[in-house]
């Protein structure tokens, strides 16, 4: 990949920050455009040469994107939840900003690579694992027909306009710095001496750490093509949530508390999700960080940082 500049939507958010630092750190010219107040030394400390705080539209990009090699598309929606008690709004961010970014590579930018970090929710209640990429979409929840709305959108650019394009279907991504979803809920919870969770405990997650995603979605950038490649982007490992649970408690030292379900489910979450990696593999890509490790390592990162 040529050293012409990298932008990245939503560079101020977990994964996108992450993804900056990856592009930054072979080199590239990376530029920011997205939401959250940032400032210069912040966004410098993670690579970013330039940063926007803008909506991502056909404007925008003309404005800011100084044609770029690649567009890493991390703008959009990261919640479930919100997804169901907002789903226009949800619809809006995740939907509308990938058709202008669309827009603006067929318009502005024809020889410029896009790579879409969509979510396994496209695949919904699973009926078999590990859960290969030519699964059916069913999708449960508005965060997951979103993702795969525009999952379409992309591969209908690449087949209609031969716009060069790759998704990388995510797992359940984690890390320092999430401040969100399971670990940091859990780590609220435990801090309060609460062991009550919602769900069973034996739900399946694929945890695939933040920096192996940055790492996965920067390689996917270099297969982008007409042909608009689709790999998973999880660990290939299975791990229950009580698993999960246990060793979090375990790591924090929080009076060795075990934790107990309700048995509620929690509406748009699937029982189990593991991935099928051999695509992503077959692109030179491995997950270097094993769960447990990264799980210590955040609840490090929250005692110094969260209380």
């Amino acid at each position: 990949m040529d050293e012409a500049s990298v932008v990245i939507t939503g560079a101020n958010g977990f994964l996108g920050r992450h993804v900056a630092r990856s592009f930054a750190q072979k080199g590239h010219r990376v530029l920011g455009i997205g939401h959250g107040e940032w400032s210069r030394k912040d966004w410098g400390s993670w690579g970013l040469s330039e940063w926007y705080q803008d909506d991502v539209t056909l404007q925008t990009l003309n404005q800011h994107a100084q044609s770029p090699s690649t567009i890493i598309h991390c703008a959009g929606s990261g919640s479930v939840a919100f997804s169901i008690e907002n789903p226009l709004t949800d619809f809006e961010r995740t939907v509308e900003t990938t058709a202008h970014v669309l827009e603006y590579v067929r318009t502005s930018a024809p020889s410029c690579r896009v790579v879409y970090p969509s979510s396994a929710s496209v695949y919904g209640t699973a009926e078999a694992l590990p859960i290969r990429e030519d699964c059916r979409f069913a999708p449960i929840s508005q965060y997951g027909v979103h993702k795969m709305i525009s999952e379409e959108l992309v591969a209908s650019y690449a087949r209609q306009f031969g716009t060069s394009a790759s998704i990388v279907r995510l797992f359940s991504v984690y890390g320092c710095g999430l401040r969100k979803q399971l670990l940091w809920d859990a780590c609220c919870k435990f801090a309060k001496q609460d062991n009550i969770f919602l769900g069973t405990g034996d739900e399946v997650r694929d945890w695939l750490h933040v920096e192996d995603a940055a790492e996965l979605l920067l390689t996917a950038a270099e297969y982008s093509s007409t042909l608009c490649p689709v790999v998973n982007g999880g660990s290939g490992e299975g791990v229950t949530v009580r698993e999960v649970l246990v060793h979090l408690g375990n790591s924090l030292q929080s009076g060795q508390l075990t934790p107990t379900f309700s048995g509620a489910q929690r509406t748009g979450d699937p029982g189990r999700y593991i991935a099928d990696i051999e695509s992503s593999k077959a692109w030179g890509w491995l997950p270097k960080r094993h769960w447990q490790d990264g799980i210590s390592e955040y609840a490090a990162w929250w005692k110094e940082n969260a209380l």
